[in-house]
C-alpha cells in the first residue's frame, strides 16, 4: 500500500490511499497531507483535529472553484470540484471521534456537497429514503441507464463508511456501466442513520436489508428477481447474514470476509491487527448502542466485547442457498485471510461460491483493497453483472 507517512499511523494512510482511489488526485491530496506530517507523529488520536482542519481547507479551496465555475456557466467542471471535496470531506469526518463538536456540522456540510455533485455531476444518483420500523432509512440510488426494469445490488457500509463513500468510490457507476442500478444505503449503525438519527447497529441484518427490498419491489425500474447485496468491511458480515435469512435477494458479494467479527474485536483489545479509525473504541461502542463514558469504561467495554462475540457468521453462511462470492486481501491487516476461507468453506449450500484474494503482486491486497480499489470494484461488478445473466429469466 501507498504510504503517505512512512512511519504511520496506519489509520491516517488507509485515508490517504482510499482518498486517492476514489477519484482524488494526487496534487490536491498531497498539498493537505504535508501540513499533517508533524501531527502525524504525535499518534492518530492527538492528530485528528489537524487532519481534519487541512481537508476542510482544501474543501473549502475546491468549493470555492466549483461556485466560480458554475457562475461562469461550466457546469461539467463545477460538477468535478464538487465530486472530489465530498470525497475530501467524507475521509476527513470519517477520522473524527464522535464526541468532536465539529462530527455533525462536518457531516451535514457533506450532504450539502455530495448533492450538488449529484444536480452537477452524477444526474442519475438521487436522495431516496426507505421506510424502516416508524422512521426512515437514508440513502442514494442511482438508476441505470435504458429502458425497462434493471437488476439492482443494495450496497452496505462497514463500520465507519458512509454512502457518500460509496459515491466517491464509483462502484455505483461501474455497475451502472452493466445495465445494474444501485441503492448505497445508510444502514443503522452507519452514516446518515446513526449520526442524525441515532439508530445504532443490530446483528440481525435481515430486518433492515428487509425494509430495502420492500422498497426496490415498489419501483417499477427494478428487476425485482433480481436484487443482489454488496457488503464491504463490517458489510462482510452485514450482507452475509442478510443473505441467509433474507430470501429475496438473489446474490450476495462479502467485499472483505468479516466472519467472526467479535474475534477481531477481542485481537484488537489486545494491539493485535490494525484499526481503521482514530478514536476506536469511542467509535465502536457509538455504533452498536454501548456508549460510555470517554468510551474506554472498561465494564462496559468486557459487555460489548461479550456481545460482539454474537457477530459471527458460523451457522449461518450455511444458509445462504444464492450466488455468494468473497473478496478478500492477502494481506489485509485488519480482518485475517484466514476468515476469508472460512466464509467459503461453510458455504456449502450456495449454487455458485467463489473466492477471490487479492495478491500483493497485484494490488488490492489491504483492507477491502483499499490500496487498489478500482481493481477490486470492477472484479466485483463483473462478477455480479455475469451473475445476474446467468438468473435473467
Amino acid at each position: 500500500m501507498f504510504e503517505y507517512f512512512p512511519t504511520g499511523p496506519y489509520t491516517y494512510n488507509l485515508s490517504v490511499v482510499a482518498t486517492l482511489n476514489s477519484g482524488g488526485l494526487i496534487d490536491e491530496v498531497d498539498r493537505a497531507c504535508r501540513r499533517i506530517t508533524e501531527a502525524a507523529a504525535a499518534g492518530e488520536d492527538a492528530g485528528t483535529p489537524v487532519f481534519l482542519q487541512a481537508w476542510r481547507d482544501l474543501t473549502d479551496q475546491l468549493v470555492g472553484q466549483a461556485e466560480d465555475a458554475e457562475k461562469a456557466g461550466h457546469t461539467r467542471t463545477a460538477g468535478q470540484l464538487y465530486f472530489r471535496a465530498s470525497n475530501y470531506l467524507a475521509q476527513a469526518e470519517r477520522m473524527l471521534a464522535h464526541s468532536d463538536p465539529n462530527r455533525v456540522p462536518t457531516y451535514k456540510r457533506l450532504l450539502e456537497l455530495a448533492q450538488k455533485a449529484f444536480d452537477l455531476h452524477s444526474p442519475n444518483v438521487s436522495r431516496v429514503a426507505i421506510h424502516y420500523e416508524g422512521t426512515t432509512l437514508p440513502a442514494y440510488f442511482s438508476q441505470a441507464p435504458g429502458d425497462g426494469p434493471a437488476p439492482v445490488i443494495i450496497l452496505v457500509n462497514g463500520l465507519d463508511s458512509t454512502k457518500e463513500h460509496m459515491y466517491s468510490s464509483n462502484h455505483w457507476e461501474e455497475l451502472a456501466a452493466r445495465g445494474i442500478s444501485c441503492l448505497m444505503l445508510d444502514q443503522p449503525g452507519t452514516g446518515e442513520a446513526l449520526r442524525l438519527q441515532g439508530l445504532t447497529a443490530r446483528i440481525d441484518t435481515e430486518a433492515w436489508v428487509g425494509a430495502a427490498v420492500d422498497w426496490l419491489e415498489t419501483r417499477p425500474d427494478v428487476d425485482a428477481s433480481r436484487i443482489g447485496i454488496v457488503g464491504w468491511s463490517l458489510g462482510g458480515y452485514y450482507a452475509p447474514r442478510a443473505a441467509a435469512f433474507e430470501k429475496r435477494l438473489a446474490l450476495c458479494v462479502a467485499w472483505g470476509a468479516n466472519h467472526d467479527w467479535g474475534a477481531v474485536q477481542r485481537r484488537r483489545k489486545e494491539r493485535e491487527g490494525e484499526r481503521p479509525v482514530p478514536h476506536y473504541w469511542e467509535h465502536v461502542l457509538w455504533v452498536w448502542g454501548f456508549e460510555a463514558a470517554g468510551g474506554d469504561d472498561d465494564n462496559v467495554l468486557d459487555a460489548f466485547l461479550d456481545f460482539a462475540d454474537d457477530v459471527n457468521l458460523d451457522g449461518v453462511v450455511e444458509q445462504i442457498t444464492v450466488p455468494f462470492l468473497i473478496a478478500h486481501g492477502a494481506n489485509d491487516r485488519q480482518i485475517p485471510v484466514a476468515m476469508a476461507h472460512r466464509s467459503y468453506e461453510q458455504a456449502v449450500n450456495s449454487p455458485k461460491r467463489e473466492l477471490r484474494v487479492f495478491t500483493p503482486e497485484e494490488g488490492a491486497t489491504e483492507h477491502i483493497g483499499l490500496d487498489h480499489l478500482p481493481h477490486v470494484s470492477t472484479f466485483i461488478a463483473d462478477w455480479v453483472a455475469d451473475t445476474f445473466a446467468e438468473l435473467a429469466p
